[in-house]
């Protein structure tokens, strides 16, 4: 009973070490863009549910990645434990930077701002570029890659194993996809109003996205930052 309340008590906390990293992944402004954009085309009810797809598949099989290769870090002696905490020093202070660059480059006042030329053709795109473009906004990116890793490797160091680290990662997982999912499920079962309202949502994240991202940027880099920093000094 004492050892099934301990595995309760690090699963609790494999999931809490992970919820940051895994809702600034699903609040992301531009894959909730692209899948607006995606269902709103010719082919939305194919193409939607495609992207999804490749956007859970790519988190999925960035996270197993780096379980595999952070798989001894659980012990804070270990080498693998010392690369992790440097990686994450390293991770959270490109975030930081890149956050800080992101807002010093913002369009100004009165500037014209262009639609991606990636947003402006996903209308027409094919079922085979829809499943692509999921895989690679979630697991190529490297913010989302940096996000994972950093929070798949929390998971391994709170010692859980077996079904309760294919939990906490699957938590992570569906955490980081609600909104693409959610987007998909709303067009398909919503109607108009859901159309509407998802409309609605892309033009504020478009307007916003600058704004959105660097406060995403700079938080979780600082968390990260602190986490590497935290770990090197034990």
């Amino acid at each position: 009973m004492h050892r099934r309340r301990k595995g309760q008590q690090l699963l609790i906390e494999a999931i809490g070490a992970v919820l940051p990293a895994a809702l600034a992944v699903g609040l992301s402004p531009f894959p909730v863009v692209g899948v607006v954009l995606l269902l709103a085309g010719r082919h939305g009810r194919r193409n939607g549910p495609l992207f999804a797809a490749g956007w859970v598949a790519g988190l999925s099989v960035v996270a197993v990645l780096v379980a595999v290769v952070f798989r001894g870090a659980d012990d804070p002696e270990s080498t693998s434990s010392a690369v992790a905490d440097w990686l994450r020093v390293v991770a959270g202070a490109a975030l930081i930077v890149l956050g800080v660059r992101k807002w010093s480059l913002r369009p100004r006042a009165g500037d014209e701002v262009d639609e991606p030329g990636w947003m402006a053709s996903l209308g027409e795109a094919t079922a085979g570029r829809s499943l692509t473009l999921g895989v690679l906004l979630s697991g190529a990116n490297p913010k989302n890659f940096v996000l994972t890793a950093s929070a798949v490797t929390e998971i391994v160091e709170t010692d859980v194993h077996g079904a309760d680290f294919a939990v906490a990662v699957a938590v992570y997982v569906i955490l980081g996809s609600c909104t693409v999912v959610g987007a998909v499920v709303a067009h398909l079962v919503g109607g108009q109003a859901a159309r509407s309202f998802l409309d609605d949502v892309r033009r504020f994240m478009v307007a916003n996205s600058t704004v959105i991202m660097v406060v995403v940027l700079v938080l979780l880099g600082a968390s990260i930052l602190g986490d590497g920093l935290t770990g090197l000094g034990r």
